[in-house]
């Protein structure tokens, strides 16, 4: 876990006996939501004296992803190639699914309605949640309405407000904000990133983000052929937006991604606003090459000279 969420892991520990079945941990991408719902749910099935100790049988099966009372759902696309592979024999002829199945909440319920393995609580970990087609929140609704005993929810968001509200509203909600400047950049220091002050810059603040942006290098702005660097490159071109917009306005770029000073803010927002729209068409099935062209040839003719950030 990171450092910066030690205290709110803290705060779970002194509630640890009284916890709600439910908890909502939310934030922005990047600030280690989820290595925290981790640690949380070892810490509630960690059977030692001190709350994880990392040392007792649930600890380490827990960290070796075997602990009989945990599960964990996500979108089929975020997991292990090899855990694809074993359910699906055949080489799939379609992309992973990026959401979460109604089939996927319905095991979990027949998981979280039988006894416990270790005669003590059983954790579900949803990450993300709001990735859960309206079939799967629908049914992780029926089980947070009616809990079964001794079970516990973690959900993971990223944009909560994308959540059906009477999910939120029967969670306990646990926002993780972005972490001071300094212990981020102390972090991707300790990573031994380089330039960590423009790529923390770069990913709003989020240190995760940054060590994921700078290893994956520079986005150009050009078309692109598979699906997976469309909604980079979109993201790349809002950000650019939003540092013209700024400049324009005489303000500092927020992500440092140009310099100079634009002639006009309104048509950069504008810009900014489609790329936006245009981040969330991203994981459709759509021809990656001619939707990036149509992304670029959007731009303002006075953005085209390149992109300096990434």
């Amino acid at each position: 876990m990171h450092p910066w969420n030690e205290p709110t892991l803290h705060a779970f520990a002194a509630r640890r006996d009284r916890l709600p079945h439910a908890i909502l941990i939310h934030g922005p991408r990047g600030v280690g939501k989820l290595a925290l719902a981790e640690r949380a749910a070892q810490m509630l099935l960690c059977e030692g004296a001190s709350k994880p100790c990392d040392q007792c049988d649930a600890c380490r099966w827990f960290k070796a992803g075997n602990h009989p009372d945990f599960r964990r759902v996500e979108p089929e696309a975020l997991w292990p190639q090899a855990e694809v592979d074993e359910d699906a024999p055949a080489k799939r002829a379609k992309q992973p699914s990026i959401e979460i199945k109604v089939d996927q909440v319905r095991e979990l319920a027949h998981f979280l309605y039988i006894r416990s393995h270790r005669g003590a609580l059983r954790v579900a970990l949803v990450h993300p949640a709001e990735d859960m087609n309206e079939n799967a929140a629908n049914a992780l609704l029926k089980g947070l309405e009616e809990p079964p005993a001794a079970a516990v929810f973690i959900l993971v968001s990223h944009r909560p407000a994308q959540l059906l509200p009477t999910i939120r509203s029967r969670c306990v909600a646990f926002p993780v904000g972005i972490p001071p400047r300094e212990a981020a950049l102390a972090w991707l220091s300790a990573q031994g990133l380089v330039d960590a002050p423009r790529w923390l810059a770069y990913a709003g603040g989020a240190p995760l983000r940054a060590f994921d942006y700078a290893a994956r290098g520079r986005v150009d702005l050009v078309p692109v052929g598979d699906r997976e660097s469309l909604e980079p490159l979109a993201e790349a071109l809002q950000k650019l937006a939003i540092d013209k917009a700024l400049l324009a306005f005489g303000l500092p770029a927020k992500y440092q991604t140009t310099g100079g000073q634009p002639p006009s803010a309104r048509e950069w927002l504008a810009f900014a606003r489609r790329m936006g729209e245009d981040r969330l068409l991203c994981r459709h099935p759509l021809n990656p090459r001619l939707f990036s062209a149509a992304m670029l040839a959007a731009m303002p003719s006075e953005g085209r000279e390149g992109f300096g950030a990434a």
